[in-house]
């Protein structure tokens, strides 16, 4: 549908029909009504040069140093006294002191189930919202669920926080595969890192090294990272492709290098490879059938990445990064240094959030019909995932788009109820109810999910 009401800006009167178009297809997907893609990722004889390096980083048994077995015989005989907590209530690596980066063999389940462990405490730390979205799942899903972000997590860390990542008997920056690996990167990227040289050499080699463990997770090694070993495990019970994480890899490398992106197009690939991507590898261990639920996995991470894109233009401006499309932002009269604020007192702001709240709900829209086409003991997940995010968007558009003053999340009572509101219409009401919950939810009186 498009857009005719106007907005106004330096006095004209501009269309916003052409400015807040839905993603329109590149090589890489083709819309929907919301956009979602016919086929998710790009084919192997498709690849680009870039994308071939990336998914050639392997890591080999025979290259690398093995933890010797009288090593893993001592950690499975205290697998039950090593703890993951320390006495600072800091999370603790249970392996951190192993000095390589492989297993001689597969681990023991001891060692596998204290993985878990350490990816479960960690998805309850860092990650509120998502894990009251799955902690009702059956044990073995919400471990997998535990996994998958502990990945996703750590990835984000290093790309875009103080993480430390190690890589056990690596040469660190100067590790010849790593520069090897850079360097065509940057050859095909044809564009310079946004970062600091000290900084970026950091963390494009912690990355590099990222994917070598994935890369664990489908070979007949396994890596002696928590969040590895766990993800391997997940990875074998679930069939998730290697090419969903590759491309979350690929997306934390995008914010070394860009730190603008001009169109609509640009941001949509971008939210593809940071968001839909985790929605594919989480649809994977809910369970189905309809190969459409791939396609509304996609629309909705990127319903909720372009909320969180929202959500976080205050604090993205202070890092020197602006997510929202520039031509969108320039054809309103809005000018990145109102961003720091100022911007809540130009006329065409809140206009322009209300319409951007508007095409971020077409894919919401897409993203409710992935649930019946889900297992309904599992589709109680993404449906609370959903709820919270349409939450935290309805309430930027409730503040005029100020999302400067305060952060714009959910409290704790919040995600409690919206989490058990849908846990009861997923797993308990019967259908015939579905108009009932559908007209209180109309009044606000229930979550629309």
């Amino acid at each position: 549908m498009q857009i005719t009401i106007t907005l106004i800006s330096k006095g004209q009167d501009i269309s916003p029909s052409d400015m807040l178009e839905r993603r329109k297809p590149l090589d890489l997907l083709f819309p929907l009504k919301g956009g979602a893609s016919k086929e998710v990722g790009v084919r192997k004889e498709g690849m680009t040069a870039a994308q071939r390096l990336r998914a050639a980083v392997n890591l080999t048994a025979d290259a690398v140093k093995a933890v010797s077995l009288t090593a893993m015989e001592a950690l499975r005989e205290g697998a039950a006294f090593i703890g993951i907590v320390g006495e600072q209530d800091e999370l603790i690596d249970p392996f951190n002191h192993l000095d390589a980066p492989i297993w001689a063999r597969d681990p023991p389940a001891e060692l596998l189930k204290l993985a878990y462990s350490y990816c479960e405490e960690l998805t309850m730390r860092e990650a509120g919202n998502f894990y009251h979205s799955f902690k009702y799942l059956p044990d073995e899903q919400r471990f997998a669920m535990c996994a998958v972000y502990a990945f996703c997590r750590r990835a984000d860390d290093i790309a875009d926080g103080d993480w430390q990542d190690r890589f056990p008997g690596s040469q660190g920056e100067m590790d010849p595969e790593a520069v090897a690996y850079r360097e065509q990167l940057e050859s095909l990227q044809n564009k310079d890192t946004i970062l600091q040289e000290d900084l970026y050499l950091e963390k494009i080699t912690q990355l590099f090294f990222f994917r070598k463990k994935l890369s664990t997770c489908y070979s007949e090694t396994s890596s002696t990272d928590p969040v590895f070993l766990a993800l391997k495990d997940t990875v074998k019970r679930y069939n998730i492709p290697r090419s969903v994480f590759d491309d979350l890899i690929t997306g934390m490398e995008d914010d070394l290098y860009n730190n603008r992106y001009r169109t609509f197009d640009e941001l949509y690939v971008y939210c593809y490879r940071v968001a839909s991507v985790v929605g594919l590898m989480c649809i994977e261990i809910y369970g189905y059938e309809d190969p459409r639920t791939r396609k509304f996995a996609e629309s909705w991470g990127i319903f909720m990445q372009l909320t969180n894109v929202l959500r976080d233009v205050g604090e993205d401006i202070q890092r020197n990064r602006v997510y929202l499309p520039l031509d969108e932002l320039e054809a309103n009269g809005i000018t990145e240094p109102e961003l720091n604020g100022d911007v809540v007192l130009n006329t065409a702001w809140e206009p322009y959030i209300h319409h951007y709240a508007k095409r971020a709900r077409t894919y919401l829209e897409e993203a409710k019909q992935l649930l019946p086409l889900l297992p309904r003991r599992t589709r109680y997940s993404p449906a609370a995932m959903i709820a919270f995010y349409d939450k935290i968007l309805k309430q930027i558009e409730r503040q005029q788009g100020d999302v400067f003053t305060k952060r714009v999340k959910l409290n704790k009572f919040q995600k409690l109820t919206l989490a058990a509101a849908v846990y009861l219409r997923h797993r308990f009401i019967p259908g015939w109810l579905n108009p009932v919950w559908t007209g209180l939810s109309k009044i606000g009186l229930l979550p629309d999910v």
